[in-house]
């Protein structure tokens, strides 16, 4: 499973930015999916994941309200939308995806994932 993310940028706090990280070489509708970040100096952090038929959703404590993930499984997609952006969002942001049989259902620690894609950096000016 090779993964594309992209979307990260530069915007002011209260700002919004869309994530998206489209898969390939697997069926997507076979991948739960998740997204995680991480700070300089910090962990690799839950940020959200959904399951395969998209109806099944979670968010880390520190996003809940404001970011929004979601996938389109014609277009081999997951999205990340991102709302009132701080600068404690600030972080490379990372998808991530598992093969799974349960269609409700995703990880939600990192090592529920065995395939990861490239980061996108997120920079939240004050």
């Amino acid at each position: 499973v090779q993964l594309q993310a992209s979307g990260g940028g530069l915007v002011q706090t209260g700002g919004s930015l869309r994530l998206s990280c489209k898969a390939s070489g697997r069926t997507f509708s076979d991948l739960a999916m998740g997204w995680f970040r991480q700070a300089p100096g910090k962990e690799r952090e839950f940020v959200a994941a959904i399951g395969r038929g998209g109806r099944a959703s979670y968010y880390g404590d520190s996003v809940k309200g404001r970011f929004t993930i979601s996938r389109d499984n014609a277009k081999n997609t997951v999205y990340l939308q991102m709302n009132n952006l701080n600068p404690e969002d600030s972080a490379s942001y990372y998808c991530a995806a598992e093969l799974t049989t349960n269609w409700g259902w995703a990880p939600r620690g990192s090592s529920g994932y065995r395939y990861w894609g490239q980061g996108t950096q997120v920079t939240v000016s004050s």
